[in-house]
């Protein structure tokens, strides 16, 4: 068993990856033990990711607020606390808050062989996260 005490400070997310400020809060990193990464993000009202994908997939669990999922062949679809999406790999997808409200679900995700978790892709329009 490995206990990792609490300490760590929020991160804002990188402009890259985000429309908006994104707060990160990581929970674990994959490792020589684990694959699997995971973290605790919290969007402000209208913020968003970029369009990307994960190599082995992603499941969010949403803990907070109201906010968006969608992908490319995709509708927008609102999501709730408790709330549990899987993404499936390589499908390009993006997720946050609505305008009006906060956000904030657990991402997971886990690494493939070459340790890549994610791939960063160019970021939503207005016109793509206002399609619903």
């Amino acid at each position: 068993m490995r206990l990792t005490t609490s300490g760590g400070q929020s991160a804002t997310g990188p402009e890259d990856w985000f429309t908006g400020t994104v707060y990160i809060d990581g929970i674990r990193n994959p490792d020589d033990q684990s694959a699997v990464g995971c973290a605790h993000v919290r969007f402000t009202p209208g913020a968003r990711t970029a369009w990307h994908h994960h190599p082995k997939g992603q499941t969010l669990y949403v803990t907070d607020g109201i906010g968006y999922v969608a992908s490319r062949s995709g509708e927008v679809r609102e999501i709730r606390p408790g709330d549990v999406v899987y993404i499936e790999p390589g499908e390009e997808h993006w997720h946050g808050a609505t305008q009006d409200r906060f956000m904030a679900h657990v991402a997971i995700q886990e690494a493939d062989e070459h340790g890549q978790v994610v791939t960063w892709l160019e970021h939503v329009t207005d016109s793509d996260y206002e399609r619903r």
